[in-house]
């Protein structure tokens, strides 16, 4: 009896119960639904499954294989990329249907910009945001003209200048759309030269403003100009070593920029009000004007000499006196690329004067305060 129970002891022992059975196969199951949800959960992740610790998971056999038969690693080729554009700077972000609706199509096929119907302005839409309460209030800004000229320059100046920097292109630049947006896509705020009896210009197809053409093909000309590109703040006029334009022939081209909402900088190194600055005053024009031009060897200092100048005097505070606001300009070579490279870098520091685009260097006097009401948008930084 005492061997019959031992051989029962041991028959139960062989033969799982139904519910032994059950209790196993959850547990099977458990362990493959964990395993799926480990797996499945890298690949929601958008990761393929991976160990976290690489020397856990090399067994022993295979690490002392890797020990024994070492490996040359391949040559890795590095490939010259060109530089990552920036994350959009400062830059409004308008519907799509604003932005078309501040360009025209004329009859002839040319694209113009014009105010919006809501009253967008392009010189205030396509300008490079800055917050005029952040920083000193003492302002420094620095404009590159006549890019252009040269391309691997040019190409240098939207790369490698800080966004801070605003450019000036020569409308005929081949491909300059495409440059417009490139230097957009940087950070710089951009603007057209408007060619003044200049014959390089011409050379590219385009015909300067001359005294000696009448209003209407002056104003044609201008149009030409514009239509060159997209995107731009407004124009720029570079005081030439001839006797400047008069007023009349200026005030059609002043008031052609007026009404498509555009800006206007002159470069007039000369002391006093001119004509354009009266103009712009009258019709409502957004208007700055600089009479520092950088590249002036002036004490053998060069571009940075000359700036160095500038910003020591913008920096100047009296209590007497509302802060100091100025921008130079330069051309577009390497050497001063370079040089005002080096100079932004070195006054990351500096709390006594702000660096800023040349929207913060303009004048809105109150013709053009009452035209910018209309989109009060617009007024805010």
């Amino acid at each position: 009896m005492a061997s019959t129970g031992r051989s029962g002891d041991v028959t139960a022992q062989r033969r799982p119960t139904p519910r032994g059975l059950v209790a196993a196969y959850l547990f099977v199951f458990a362990l493959i639904a964990g395993s799926a949800g480990v797996v499945l959960g890298d690949l929601v992740d958008g990761q393929a499954p991976r160990a976290t610790n690489g020397a856990a998971t090399t067994s022993p056999v295979s690490s002392a294989s890797a020990a024994a038969v070492p490996t040359e690693p391949a040559p890795v080729q590095a490939l010259s990329l060109p530089p990552r554009p920036p994350p959009s700077l400062g830059f409004r972000k308008l519907p799509s249907e604003e932005v078309a609706a501040m360009i025209e199509i004329t009859a002839d096929g040319l694209r113009l910009p014009r105010i919006s119907p809501s009253g967008w302005m392009p010189w205030i839409a396509h300008a490079r945001r800055f917050d005029p309460s952040a920083g000193a209030p003492a302002r420094l800004g620095l404009l590159m003209i006549n890019v252009g000229l040269n391309e691997p320059a040019m190409r240098k100046a939207i790369e490698e200048l800080p966004p801070e920097v605003s450019l000036a292109f020569l409308p005929g630049t081949p491909d300059l759309p495409r440059w417009l947006q490139q230097a957009r896509a940087f950070g710089h705020e951009t603007y057209l030269m408007l060619p003044m009896d200049d014959p390089a210009v011409g050379e590219r197809g385009l015909r300067p403003i001359e005294a000696a053409a009448d209003a209407a093909e002056n104003l044609k000309r201008l149009r030409a100009i514009l239509a060159r590109g997209e995107g731009y703040v407004g124009l720029v006029i570079a005081a030439p070593a001839r006797p400047a334009l008069g007023e009349g022939v200026l005030r059609p081209l002043v008031k052609e920029i007026a009404d498509r909402g555009l800006a206007l900088i002159e470069i007039n190194p000369t002391a006093g009000p001119a004509s354009i600055q009266r103009l712009t005053e009258e019709l409502g024009v957004g208007y700055a004007r600089s009479t520092d031009v950088l590249d002036y060897k002036l004490a053998g200092d060069g571009v940075v000499g000359n700036l160095d100048r500038l910003a020591a005097w913008v920096a100047e505070s009296a209590p007497d006196r509302a802060p100091r606001h100025a921008f130079g300009v330069a051309q577009p070579d390497e050497e001063a690329i370079v040089s005002l490279r080096g100079w932004y870098k070195g006054q990351e520091a500096r709390t006594d004067v702000s660096m800023v685009p040349i929207i913060g260097h303009f004048e809105c006097r109150d013709a053009c305060l009452n035209r910018m009401r209309a989109q009060p948008a617009q007024l805010r930084p």
